[in-house]
């Protein structure tokens, strides 16, 4: 253990007590009740002229508490939620603190996804526009190794990536942190739920011991809080508890729904919602942004997407737009849609469950703003229940189940719109051109006027009937049924002999299951080999995270995964492409390479004092050659009797 490590030890606890600042109110509150500014913070001319440009007007609390201990030189422990400002919190003081003319890594960033190393990585471009010669790196997993590899040779000061990849090119000795200044944990108890807080300490271990550390977490488990007495020197702790006024002042309502409906719901909902002015609909994925605004503007609605691959100008558009009008819905991701503040946000429906509650504190905070009330509706399927009620138990509020509107409502409430929007226009437009218009078409035609009107109307509401029939909204998911089997009872049950026969449908031959893609489409799953098992204190999780953080593949499409002792299996897509393939095979997973491979044959057959699976070579292992390696899926087989076998559990 070095000298500093003891230190840590000795010092943490005093720490946490004697350096706490503790702030109850929210950031904007405190920072206007101080009067502070960030001139009087100590920052560089040109930061706040790049602030000022920004449109930042005064700090956050935790900003005005860590940024003057960061520019002295002192660890920071921050203990404060999603949204509160922390990226500027350190990135200011890191771009005072950095020598422009040194091209060497000087700060290190670590995040528990790519999403949010491209947006810190964005935010301290940002920031430092009025810094000439300097250079900001974003790496993480999925992103090629060619690219990373030419920009780490160009030289960066400040290096912002997720555990896995940077402890990759650590390792491979691509990535120098000889010359490193600052190191950052952000959101560190995400890292940890992830699986990767071991891979973290591994890289702490490997950088120079007199660096400067910052540790910022939205809550405070055991394993993080010993990270931080062994890693940080007599930190500077800065807590603060973000009110939550918002949540009382919003409706908060569910529907249970499947997959397949989610799209009908929320065009009945958007349809029958009458104090719906604005809405933010949360998914989890860039992809779905993307592809659920297509879907809404081909239905009618004015909506767009907001994700991390937007230029900082493409999403500031998309902002003013919705605050101007111009725009109803956004469709967003959590990272995304963090600082909007745009009051006339009605309603937040999350189309996808967040995967903790703070998460979905956050995003119902988006509405309910400014003394206003709000709504928040949240899809949830059977399997999510349980994370329904840790929302309400966070919340300490009941959430209600809604009654989605039936097609009749929503053919009424645009019926009653269509009337409006005609009304409106008889009592404030000049007709008098139409009025001959409308007279010359009716003696060309030889119809009475009313009729001439209704095929006017006709025309007018073709994007959107005014009559919608049942069919439009699909079928009703089984569960919405009177009863649970419907209204049939057990004596109109038909007799055996009365049923149409079904053929049953081919077995597809592959392993493992079909799943489904973000667009619904069937998925075939084949079975892979990794190197790391029960031995390695591997488990499912760690593997889900590795798999969906570096191989940038959506934790639906990963399928069962078994453990063994020496190695795992795992069902992932049979057609993943060679990069992907690439990318996994050299991911660690605790401090092993995953190597994975296609595994040709079934799970071993284990009986009674049969060996364990040999770890030979592939090519000379018996009735294998390497030309199989990558051959076609195997029948799937059942996991062997003795071992435990997981079904994959959502990351949170």
């Amino acid at each position: 253990m070095s000298e500093r490590d003891e230190t840590n030890m000795q010092e943490g606890a005093a720490a946490s007590g004697a350096n706490s600042v503790d702030e109850t109110a929210p950031s904007a509150e405190r920072a206007e009740e101080k009067n502070i500014s960030f001139a009087d913070l100590g920052l560089d001319e040109k930061i706040l002229r790049a602030l000022t440009e920004a449109g930042y007007e005064s700090p956050s609390s935790i900003q005005a508490e860590c940024i003057p201990a960061l520019l002295k030189g002192r660890d920071v422990l921050g203990i404060a939620q999603t949204g509160t400002g922390k990226t500027a919190a350190f990135a200011l003081p890191i771009l005072q603190r950095i020598d422009l003319n040194q091209k060497t890594a000087q700060a290190l960033v670590l995040t528990p996804t790519r999403e949010l190393a491209i947006q810190v990585a964005e935010a301290f471009a940002l920031y430092a526009r009025r810094l000439p010669g300097f250079h900001v790196l974003p790496i993480y997993g999925g992103q090629s190794y060619g690219i990373q590899l030419k920009q780490l040779a160009r030289g960066a000061q400040v290096i912002v990536g997720t555990p896995g990849r940077v402890m990759d090119h650590l390792e491979r000795e691509r990535l120098s942190l000889a010359d490193l200044r600052v190191l950052v944990l952000d959101e560190a108890d995400e890292m940890l739920r992830m699986g990767f807080i071991d891979d973290v300490q591994w890289i702490l271990e490997h950088t120079p011991a007199e660096r400067q550390t910052a540790l910022f977490s939205a809550t405070m488990p055991d394993a993080i809080r010993r990270v931080a007495q062994n890693y940080l020197l007599n930190p500077e702790e800065v807590k603060i508890r973000t009110a939550t006024q918002t949540v009382a002042a919003t409706r908060q309502s569910y529907w249970q729904i499947s997959g397949l409906h989610k799209l009908d719901a929320l065009t009945r909902i958007l349809e029958a919602e009458s104090e719906l002015d604005a809405a933010i609909v949360f998914v989890r994925t860039k992809l779905a942004t993307e592809e659920l605004a297509q879907k809404l503007e081909a239905r009618g609605y004015s909506a767009a997407a907001l994700n991390g691959d937007m230029n900082q100008q493409a999403r500031e558009r998309a902002v003013e737009q919705l605050k101007s009008g111009k725009l109803d819905i956004v469709i967003a991701t959590d990272v995304a849609a963090r600082g909007i503040d745009v009051p006339r946000i009605s309603h937040v429906i999350n189309y996808d469950i967040p995967y903790d509650a703070e998460a979905y504190v956050h995003r119902i905070g988006r509405t309910g703003r400014a003394g206003r009330t709000g709504a928040a509706i949240l899809f949830v399927s059977p399997r999510e229940m349980r994370m329904l009620r840790t929302i309400e138990r966070a919340t300490r509020q009941p959430i209600e189940r809604l009654v989605l509107p039936s097609h009749q409502e929503v053919t009424d409430r645009r019926i009653a719109l269509f009337k409006e929007k005609v009304s409106k226009t008889l009592a404030g437009e000049d007709l008098d051109f139409f009025d001959a218009l409308i007279g010359e078409m009716t003696a060309e035609q030889e119809v009475a006027p009313e009729r001439l009107a209704a095929a006017l109307a006709f025309l007018a509401q073709q994007e959107r009937p005014l009559r919608l029939e049942e069919q439009a909204f699909g079928k009703q998911p089984r569960f919405e049924q009177s009863g649970e089997r419907g209204n049939r009872s057990r004596g109109e049950r038909p007799e055996r002999g009365e049923r149409p026969r079904r053929e049953r449908p081919p077995r597809p031959e592959f392993a493992g299951e079909v799943n489904e893609d973000d667009r619904g489409n069937a998925v075939v799953m084949a079975r892979y080999r990794i190197e790391v098992g029960r031995a390695h204190g591997v488990t499912p999780r760690d593997i889900v995270g590795a798999i969906a953080n570096e191989g940038n593949l959506p934790s639906r499409l990963i399928g069962r995964i078994d453990l063994f002792e020496e190695y795992s299996l795992v069902d992932l897509p049979n057609d993943l492409s060679q990069d992907i393939l690439q990318t996994l095979r050299s991911a660690w997973v605790r401090r092993r390479q995953l190597n994975l491979a296609r595994e040709d044959g079934g799970a071993p057959q284990r009986r009674e004092g049969f060996p364990p699976r040999s770890h030979a070579p592939r090519e000379g292992r018996e009735g294998r050659s390497p030309s199989n390696t990558f051959g076609a899926p195997r029948p799937y087989r059942p996991s062997p009797p003795g071992e435990r076998s997981f079904r994959r559990r959502e990351p949170r």
